[in-house]
């Protein structure tokens, strides 16, 4: 007999699948709103030891999507039950403006399209696509559209949505794409963006985190370990106003030589800023915790935040647990969907 948690409204929980699912965000998302996530996908090693840690109760296959045949997941299905959604979160590398060395080659271009075969076989009720800005533009995405139509699907035209419109203490921009054959989803889908939150802040998300020094870390906290920065960046974090400031308050001598040649015309201009106290962060990317690699220093002090205050904007719960190394554990947080992103979409669509 299935648990008592896997029953809603008196039968029982709405089942989804969550492909490419990474360290579980969406999963832990789909799991707050009542969702019972039978299966799901990710061919990282080390996100799925993340991913099992959390959610055990999920049947994880550790596999590359393209060549996972729909049948192999049948069997995390209740006998006779429908997949009531399908997430699909592909890999948005190859489609970012920040993707330097993107390339028509790419092969990972039509890694969304792998999800039709599961769309095909299992016929779920609602499909969302979650990706970046761009996707809408590209060849895959036309592919997808005529693909969905011949199944039968509606579906909304690409959404662009803001992470800091979901409860998440973040500009971080998204795109959404709805199927479903519920027509009423799909009018929803086209008011996403237009409810008006109050935005959480970089204060809101780090309210009882501990300041800590450069190099120094928590007893209690093993994500909460600051970066060890050299005495010269140490001398630029100085220099940098409190709560918001960035690098063009640098004194001359302090300047990187690589900053003088390209001047105010930077393309990197967030580098060595500091985040503010009372306004949303940047977008967290896989080097969130480097001072070259963006917005990424704390409001207040002379360091760049830790992997828990970046788990913290990612609206990661304390409680989760993160497997692998400082890297590893940082590509996970930054790739990752905000979890309270997830929760409100799932909200506003009333799935």
């Amino acid at each position: 007999m299935m648990s008592a948690k896997y029953r809603h409204n008196g039968g029982l929980a709405k089942t989804a699948f969550d492909l490419f699912c990474g360290s579980g965000s969406v999963t832990a998302a789909l799991k707050t709103m009542g969702f019972r996530v039978a299966a799901a996908v990710d061919n990282n090693l080390v996100c799925a030891r993340t991913y099992r840690a959390n959610h055990p109760d999920t049947h994880f296959f550790a596999s590359d999507i393209r060549k996972l045949e729909p049948w192999h997941m049948r069997r995390s299905l209740p006998p006779n039950q429908q997949l009531d959604l399908l997430i699909v979160c592909a890999p948005c590398q190859p489609f970012s403006n920040q993707n330097r060395f993107r390339s028509s080659d790419d092969d990972r271009l039509d890694l969304v399209l792998s999800a039709v075969k599961f769309i095909q076989y299992f016929r779920p009720t609602t499909v969302i696509f979650e990706n970046v800005p761009g996707i809408e533009k590209s060849d895959s995405m036309a592919k997808l559209l005529r693909r969905l139509r011949a199944l039968g699907y509606l579906f909304s035209k690409p959404e662009k949505l803001d992470a800091a419109d979901f409860g998440v203490p973040q500009r971080r921009l998204r795109c959404l794409l709805v199927a479903s054959k519920d027509k009423k989803v799909i009018q929803r889908t086209s008011k996403l963006g237009t409810y008006a939150e109050h935005r959480v802040t970089v204060r809101d998300a780090l309210q009882g985190v501990p300041s800590l020094s450069s190099g120094e870390k928590s007893p209690t906290d093993r994500l909460h370990l600051a970066r060890e920065h050299s005495a010269l960046n140490l001398e630029r974090l100085r220099h940098i106003p409190k709560d918001g400031g960035n690098r063009h308050s640098l004194p001359e001598h302090l300047v990187l030589e690589c900053h003088k040649k390209l001047g105010a015309a930077s393309k990197f201009p967030d580098v060595y800023g500091r985040m503010a106290w009372d306004d949303v962060a940047p977008t967290l990317t896989t080097g969130c915790t480097d001072l070259t690699r963006g917005r990424y220093a704390h409001p207040e002090d002379d360091r760049a935040i830790t992997l828990r205050e970046a788990a913290r904007i990612q609206t990661f719960p304390d409680t989760y647990e993160f497997h692998g190394n400082h890297s590893q554990i940082a590509t996970q947080i930054g790739n990752a969907v905000p979890m309270n992103m997830m929760v409100n979409v799932i909200r506003r669509l009333e799935l």
